[in-house]
């Protein structure tokens, strides 16, 4: 049964980086079908005074041990809040696309281009 579904991400990224992950989820929603209906980047959730910064925080801690030494640029901790109109089903593999996408897994110990989390 198709219904609106939302799907949040916490990135840790500047402009480039976030557009980088938006065409990610382009992508992810295009391959499966899914209907994009809205994309938003928050800074602030809706509602409640908490910034993503407060929310996220890990991600920036998470970026500077992985990349000692180096600037973080314009970096900072966003939501990327994306609604789809999709079932449940393509909802999970749009979901599992796109995380897939933000950090590919392989045997050997890595780091993501974007640090990410899920919510």
């Amino acid at each position: 049964m198709s219904r609106t579904r939302t799907l949040r991400l916490g990135l840790y990224a500047d402009e480039a980086h976030l557009a980088w992950a938006g065409a990610l989820v382009d992508g992810a929603v295009a391959a499966r079908g899914a209907r994009l209906v809205e994309r938003t980047v928050l800074r602030t959730l809706p509602g409640s005074r908490t910034t993503t910064a407060y929310l996220y925080d890990d991600l920036a801690e998470q970026w500077a041990l992985e990349h000692p030494g180096h600037d973080a640029g314009g970096r900072e901790p966003v939501e990327l809040r994306v609604r789809l109109v999709c079932s449940l089903r393509t909802w999970r593999a749009v979901r599992k696309a796109v995380l897939r996408g933000l950090c590919p897994q392989g045997a050997e110990p890595h780091v993501c281009r974007v640090p990410w989390c899920v919510s």
